[in-house]
């Protein structure tokens, strides 16, 4: 079965197998660069995004009767912190992506490094940190509602794709911003404004009740999917619909896929013009 698979579906994972030890050393170096010289070290993984949802619990607890549709404060603020996750592994990714082969340009530069690599390096460290603030969520739960939903156990099946998407989208900026910085100072002006074609702090069946051709539009948004089913399995109990998740999967995968192709047919010319 495996066989009859194009070559060209499984080159990325291939590839990054072969590598695995030198993906494994840079993104230890990564976790141990990040906090060095910070006097709480790892920590502020944890104390980040726990001051974060703190933050908007304390907010909504003055502004939810007007914005949270019947939610309590808890559930309203739990829903936006799994926004939040979701967004900003994206947003921190589509802001850094573009401009990761200058900060590794003296790797680049030598004809034997496996440059696409580095993609896997900063997602793998971006969803780690993301791990950890989920982890913070749902302590946040079982503290404020006394349980998670069931359907939590399903969170990997999301994540994986959302892996594989993001992957593929750093890809396709990586190798766009090795060409021109200009890439990066575009993200930095996309990026802000997606947030709020975003469901982060609504839901999307809150659009379609007032505006459905609006609410159509915005489930083009596949990091706002993603949000959706997470919230579905991670806080409401519930299993997203299955032709929808597997659209999203599939569009997630032809990302994938599309970035690495297209990193790699200029993989070549980004060493003599970086």
């Amino acid at each position: 079965m495996l066989a009859s698979i194009p070559p060209a579906y499984v080159a990325p994972f291939e590839r990054a197998w072969r590598n695995r030890e030198l993906i494994r050393a840079v993104v230890r170096r990564e976790f141990i660069s990040r906090f060095r010289g910070s006097f709480l070290g790892p920590a502020w993984a944890v104390l980040s995004p726990l001051v974060m949802l703190l933050t908007y619990t304390t907010l909504f607890s003055i502004t939810v009767p007007q914005l949270s549709a019947g939610m309590s404060v808890t559930d309203y603020a739990s829903g936006i912190f799994v926004g939040l996750i979701v967004f900003n592994l994206f947003s921190e990714l589509a802001y850094r992506a573009p401009v990761l082969l200058h900060e590794h340009v003296n790797f680049v530069k030598r004809s034997i490094f496996p440059s696409e690599t580095i993609a896997w390096t900063a997602t793998i460290r971006a969803f780690t940190y993301g791990g950890v603030a989920f982890g913070v969520y749902v302590a946040f739960r079982l503290l404020t509602a006394g349980t998670i939903p069931l359907t939590i156990v399903l969170t990997p099946f999301l994540v994986v794709p959302f892996f594989l998407f993001i992957l593929g989208v750093v890809w396709f900026l990586m190798a766009l911003g090795a060409f021109t910085r200009d890439v990066a100072h575009v993200m930095a002006s996309i990026v802000p404004v997606l947030m709020f074609a975003t469901p982060i702090f609504y839901r999307l069946d809150q659009i379609a009740q007032m505006s459905p051709s609006t609410a159509m539009w915005l489930r083009l948004n596949i990091v706002g999917d993603y949000i959706e089913m997470l919230r579905a399995v991670a806080l409401d109990g519930y299993v997203p619909n299955v032709f929808g998740y597997l659209l999203v999967v599939a569009a997630s995968y032809a990302v994938f896929i599309g970035g690495y192709q297209f990193f790699m047919r200029y993989k070549s010319v980004i060493v003599d013009v970086i």
